[in-house]
């Protein structure tokens, strides 16, 4: 009876997850003892999706015909704005349009940003002089879940962003989370995909997902060790078990 108790507790033991440190670090295959440099061919700039909010200001010589595109208000959340840098919120349609004033309806779907600011400054040519348009994508924003210090959706103010970034934010991996096993979901053109990344690899950064586009998600799968090594109890316990065996067999002898 009491080598089979024994033999449970060492067993519980060895069938603890333990953490290898293997899987820890960032992009192992980077040469280390060495500076590298490579050329950025990975970059794509965002282009505007139906449901994307724009804001767009405009000025020009005529102060009073460009007013009208920069009332104090925001359109879509309905909260005031700095008078000193308007900003109003156009959503993008499911057509992929945003209806402006003075001009209408305009097509901005799979546009990037500048070429949105260019395309609505050419048609303004038409009714104001010399006319400035600021554009900017108000709602961009990605969302980091699973087995970060701090899960949560987060927005980007400068319209660019990169997974290491996106994490960053979310305060990093714990320790426990699967650094090659990161799933990116990302939705475009009616589409949904499931995209792996390895973060202990520097293929990374010259993948094309290394950089966000709106709304995508990145999924931190958790290790198989996560609980044990959260709470240290499950392993202290079986030890304790074992010395109580091998006391009790002392003591009955």
């Amino acid at each position: 009876m009491y080598k089979h108790l024994i033999f449970l507790s060492v067993l519980f033991v060895l069938l603890l997850p333990a953490c290898s440190y293997k899987g820890v670090p960032y992009f192992q295959d980077l040469n280390q003892n060495a500076p590298a440099k490579e050329s950025i061919s990975n970059f794509n700039p965002i282009t505007i999706q139906p449901e994307d909010i724009l804001g767009i200001s405009v000025s020009s010589l005529n102060s009073e015909a460009s007013s009208v595109f920069n009332y104090n208000l925001n359109t879509i959340t309905g909260t005031a704005q700095n008078a000193n840098n308007p900003v109003v919120g156009y959503l993008v349609d499911e057509k992929g349009q945003v209806q402006l004033p003075l001009i209408g309806s305009v097509k901005v779907s799979g546009l990037t940003i500048s070429g949105v600011r260019e395309k609505i400054q050419q048609q303004l040519t038409e009714y104001l002089k010399q006319p400035v348009v600021n554009v900017r994508l108000l709602n961009f924003k990605v969302s980091v879940m699973g087995d970060v210090l701090r899960p949560g959706v987060y927005p980007v103010t400068n319209q660019r962003i990169s997974i290491p970034e996106a994490i960053t934010l979310a305060g990093d991996l714990n320790i426990t989370a699967l650094r090659s096993n990161i799933i990116l979901i990302r939705e475009q053109e009616g589409n949904r995909e499931y995209i792996p990344i390895d973060l202990t690899s520097k293929k990374l950064f010259n993948s094309p997902y290394y950089y966000l586009k709106t709304n995508d998600i990145l999924y931190i799968q958790p290790g198989k060790n996560k609980y044990a090594s959260v709470d240290n109890s499950y392993r202290n316990i079986s030890i304790l078990l074992s010395a109580l065996s091998i006391v009790v067999i002392l003591l009955t002898r």
